[in-house]
């Protein structure tokens, strides 16, 4: 256990302390001030301004942004969609795998990959050729997350312009956030991975003989290039069908760490961009610290939960962690606790493990943070604009409560960014229960469970969660590359994703147009603990309000099942 805590100290003393000069480096590239890569970086940018017709001079209203932001996205799923069903006829494809079939699992994926879910239906190396994996899933994965950089970027400058329309140009957004932030990031990682033991090839998977005399085909690949990103950009589709805990992706304690320490750096770093952004660091350090502490409130819960394991196995006199079943041992509990929260805070959806495997409250852990909208530090962008918007109620519910108009860095919160807010939290969360309700009343969805009880709804749960939450993990135990599936989720996380970009570029297209006025001596601060503290109770409350019913069907009862001896 000492370890495991040392373990936990020692990645948020590393995460803050890189956090901070990337969230100083990350103003400097969105308020076009000059950086020390310009040299390198500039003339690639300045080209592709050429080549696209973009006039980077130009900014956009909201509304030309959330549509240039739409256009694009569905675009690139068009473009993922058509690689993968043309497959067998693109080149870099060694093992001549067929295309992508049926059609809507190549839906799904297309759809996943574009909104940053990458829910994986499939198997990777067994489904997706090389150039497949390259050209439509690792491409994807860049332009996803700097979709979800742009559009946080985007809210922050309606928060700090006044009496104006314009929140900046998507595509000098999306463009500096691939080129001066994710590939400089992936380029380094990757390369640590590959000097780890992670393969980086496009060579033909090897031919081994095993002991037993038969012959065993070991799939290799561009691995590492993906795996970077994939981490990096919160994005979380394994080149391999068990992901990060295969050992190919994920071969040693100190991959485990890195990449572990991956997911969270940029939304961390995005928590000192905000408070460099609105001049006032205190703004940012308030919402960092209100992510550490759900985080850690979660972390505790999880790692304390699957360290006590099942009191059925300890009745029959083994000691020790017990709960090892669908874990790494090279991991162990608390490398596996770690991963699985942060994986969960973030919309990144890697695993080191079966979730399915998790004991029932440590199961619940992973499925209420993408409830919560996954604000606890959150995906590339989306983390981060999702907290904004939960900013935004906190200040106005604070407003009502005191009886003065409730105000954010002195813009006035008003009916109209309150209804986009309302939209934002309630319609994802409205498609999680009514996406269970339908799989849990059909005869499609319960065909798809692999556990009975209360672990087949949780299962259910879970997938929708991870879905409309732009997640991507799974229980694992829900079969779901059916028609039914494949497009009831695609449909999740379709939702998931512009049901909260929309309003939140509404929500910053207003907030421009207003005039900031300074404190007075009725305005609430946003800088102090009582700040904190109210911001995480009206997260959990939100949440509470809205799951509470789904999650004691689910884990809960399950976990007192199993005090009882019941198992499934």
């Amino acid at each position: 256990m000492a370890s495991d805590l040392t373990l936990f100290g020692l990645y948020f003393v590393i995460l803050f302390g890189l956090a901070w000069p990337l969230g100083r480096y990350m103003t400097k590239v969105f308020n076009l001030e000059k950086t020390v890569f310009d040299p390198v970086f500039q003339p690639i940018e300045k080209l592709l301004y050429r080549l696209t017709g973009v006039d980077d001079s130009r900014e956009m209203n909201w509304k030309r942004y959330a549509s240039a932001v739409i256009w694009f996205n569905l675009l690139g799923m068009a473009l993922v969609f058509i690689i993968q069903i043309l497959q067998d006829k693109l080149p870099f494809n060694p093992e001549n795998l067929d295309a992508v079939a049926p059609w809507h699992l190549a839906f799904n994926t297309a759809v996943s990959f574009m909104t940053n879910t990458n829910w994986q239906a499939y198997g990777g190396e067994t489904t997706m050729s090389y150039f497949t994996q390259m050209a439509a899933l690792t491409v994807q994965n860049f332009l996803s997350a700097a979709t979800g950089l742009a559009v946080a970027i985007a809210f922050i400058r309606g928060l700090t312009r006044k009496t104006t329309q314009l929140i900046g140009n998507f595509w000098v957004d999306l463009t500096r956030s691939v080129i001066y932030i994710l590939i400089p990031i992936a380029i380094l990682f990757s390369v640590v991975l590959v000097q780890q033991g992670v393969p980086q090839t496009l060579s033909s998977y090897v031919s081994a003989q095993t002991i037993e005399g038969t012959e065993q085909k070991i799939a290799v690949g561009p691995v590492a290039s993906q795996e970077a990103i994939k981490m990096v950009g919160t994005n979380g589709g394994g080149f391999f069908n068990a992901n990060s805990a295969h050992p190919f992706e994920n071969p040693t304690p100190l991959t485990n760490f890195l990449e572990t320490l991956s997911i969270f750096l940029i939304p961390a770093g995005l928590a000192f961009t905000f408070g460099y952004m609105v001049r006032d660091r205190r703004q940012g350090y308030a919402i960092l610290a209100m992510m550490t502490l759900l985080f850690l409130m979660m972390l505790t819960l999880n790692y304390t939960s699957e360290l006590a394991g099942n009191p059925l196995v300890a009745a029959n006199g083994i000691s020790g962690p017990s709960a090892m079943e669908g874990k790494e041992v090279r991991f162990g509990i608390g490398g596996t606790s770690l991963f699985a929260t942060v994986t969960t805070a973030a919309s990144c959806g890697a695993v080191n493990a079966m979730h399915d495997s998790f004991t029932p409250l440590g199961g619940l852990v992973p499925m209420l943070q993408m409830m919560l909208g996954e604000v606890v530090f959150g995906g590339v962008g989306a983390g981060f604009y999702g907290i904004l918007v939960f900013v935004v109620l906190t200040v106005f519910i604070v407003g009502l409560m005191v009886g003065r108009t409730p105000e954010y860095l002195g813009k006035k919160i008003e009916s109209r960014e309150m209804k986009m807010a309302t939209i934002a939290i309630l319609i994802p969360a409205v498609t999680i229960l009514i996406g269970s309700a339908i799989a849990s009343a059909t005869e499609a969805g319960m065909a798809g469970i692999a556990n009975p009880g209360p672990h087949g709804l949780s299962e259910m749960l879970y997938a929708f969660a991870s879905a409309a939450g732009n997640n991507g993990s799974a229980f694992a135990g829900l079969t779901v590359n059916t028609l039914f599936y494949d497009l009831l989720l695609a449909l999740a996380m379709l939702l998931g994703r512009f049901s909260v970009i929309i309003p939140v570029l509404a929500i910053a297209g207003s907030m421009a147009e207003k005039k900031i006025s300074p404190p007075g001596p009725g305005t609430f601060p946003t800088t102090g603990w009582l700040f904190v503290v109210l911001l995480a109770t009206i997260v959990l409350v939100v949440g509470a309000l809205t799951f509470l019913p789904a999650l004691a069907l689910g884990p809960i009862v399950e976990h007192l099942l199993m005090l009882q001896g019941t198992t499934y």
